[in-house]
């Protein structure tokens, strides 16, 4: 590999020698007369000088082993991995500024893992040396290994070098490493978008040829894998990498259908790009939602995929996607279901798609404040990540037009302010609760007082705020023409 600069050297040595825990944990294993080696992303990220969260370690130590050793450390050992040989620990120790640190420890027998040919589940073999077990992983910038005993620097697949010229190549052929495990053609994508490398050509080539094979691999892994590049700093680069090899066929079809042929006439701005300008954009707005955000980059990410389903060639040259938004609601509720996302999740994502186009009624004609209302009620607790949404939509190249449609969200955004300092729109409830509903009705639980409760609501929405002696008669005044 190149020569370490000054601050690599650093870095290493300070992985290795700057936390008391590790020392022990390395002085333990010596003593029992074990290899013990950090691996894959800790040294990566040390050489990047990126931060270290989580120390990753391999040994010829066998789990009973390495678990025992372990307790000598600390008493918080679990060993949920260790059917794959890996035992893990957490320690607290001071860290730079006084403050209690948690590192997070695990340590994994010498293996080498590999799918059958319509298996879900890797095969575990554990090894006898460390050669097999950085040949087994998964890209040469995850393969090199520091000696805890001596300080080495181990990287025998020329992994700091392809970190130095920003190329992503497996230690083993691409072919023979995507067949072992095929998940890595998704860490692909993501160590794409989170490193900023690019794939060697031989990895495009294999992740193309076998992009099926991802159907092997559990939906939830998948789903992880694809949640990770999503988050990435610039997940677009390894978006476009899953939708050129095919990947997203099987995992994200409804991505690459947004790539709709253009008519001769050019009448139609093309989705797929808009949608990643759309998640661009998304991103720089976060700061809104308080940091990365996966529900509002999914949404940015789903928001049009109604689209392609939509499409018509209408008289006079035109092309619509009328109802895009709730036919591209359904679509994501069924893809993430199918990714096992959680329920909530889901619910979150599928709101803001089916949304994402009420501003633009706001944009061509002035909203009463019952509009305003029911625009904030419909968003509920998803409203702050709609107005991100809506304005990250807005990707026209029409310069006066983008200047309208900036303003008039402006416009809508100060309204909604406006009202919620006037009437409390974050908690949008009727003038009277289902109490007092019963009481002024004199009825018992039962399905009227729901009706009259919705009908409160609407009035609620309407009018805004009544007062409870005008919505006490407003209510009366409804039940009698429902007894009538």
């Amino acid at each position: 590999m190149p020569d370490l600069t000054l601050a690599q050297r650093a870095a290493l040595a300070d992985l290795r020698t700057g936390s008391a825990a590790v020392r022990r944990l390395a002085a333990v294993f010596a003593q029992a007369d074990h290899e013990l080696y950090l691996v894959g992303g800790p040294v990566r990220d040390a050489l990047l000088g990126r931060q270290v969260h989580d120390l990753d370690f391999t040994t010829s130590a066998r789990p009973d082993e390495i678990e025992t050793m372990l307790r000598q450390l600390t008493h918080a050992v679990w060993d949920i991995g260790r059917d794959f040989g890996t035992i893990g620990c957490a320690v607290d120790e001071p860290g730079p500024d006084g403050e209690p640190v948690r590192l997070i420890i695990e340590v994994t027998t010498f293996r080498s893992d590999a799918y059958t040919s319509e298996s879900r589940k890797p095969a575990v073999v554990f090894g006898d040396h460390l050669g097999g077990d950085l040949l087994r992983r998964d890209f040469t910038v995850n393969a090199m290994a520091l000696d805890m005993t001596t300080g080495a620097l181990l990287d025998p697949f020329g992994g700091g070098s392809d970190l130095v010229n920003r190329v992503l190549m497996t230690p083993s052929t691409p072919e023979l490493s995507f067949s072992d495990d095929p998940l890595r053609m998704m860490r692909a994508a993501r160590f794409v978008a989170q490193l900023d490398l690019v794939p060697a050509p031989e990895v495009v080539a294999a992740m193309t040829a076998m992009a099926e094979r991802i159907t092997i691999v559990s939906a939830e892994r998948v789903r992880d894998e694809l949640i990770k590049t999503i988050m990435a700093a610039q997940p677009r680069p390894g978006l476009n990498l899953l939708v050129s090899t095919g990947l997203a066929g099987f995992v994200l079809p409804e991505l690459p259908a947004l790539r709709m042929e253009r008519d001769e006439h050019n009448r139609h701005k093309d989705v797929y790009e808009h949608t990643l300008t759309v998640l661009d954009q998304t991103i720089e707005l976060e700061d809104r939602l308080g940091g990365p955000d996966l529900i509002a980059r999914l949404a940015a990410l789903l928001h049009d995929i109604g689209k392609p389903r939509t499409r018509r060639f209408e008289p006079g040259g035109k092309v619509s996607f009328h109802h895009h938004d709730v036919v591209g609601a359904k679509l994501a509720a069924k893809r993430m279901q199918a990714l096992k996302f959680p329920t909530e999740q889901i619910k979150a994502v599928t709101k803001l798609v089916e949304l994402h186009l009420r501003f633009h009624g706001y944009a061509d004609a002035d909203w009463t404040d019952s509009a305003v209302r029911r625009y904030v009620r419909d968003a509920g607790d998803q409203l702050e990540r709609l107005h991100v949404l809506t304005r990250s939509d807005c990707t026209t190249r029409n310069a006066r037009k983008a200047a309208r449609l900036r303003t008039a969200y402006e416009q809508l955004e100060w309204r909604i302010d406006e009202l919620a300092e006037q009437e409390e729109l974050s908690a949008l409830r009727p003038d009277l609760d289902g109490t007092q509903i019963m009481a002024i009705l004199g009825i018992g639980p039962g399905p009227a007082v729901g009706r009259a409760y919705k009908y409160l609501l609407e009035k609620r929405i309407d009018e805004g705020p009544l007062g409870e002696e005008a919505a006490g008669a407003a209510l009366l005044a409804w039940w009698a023409e429902q007894q009538g």
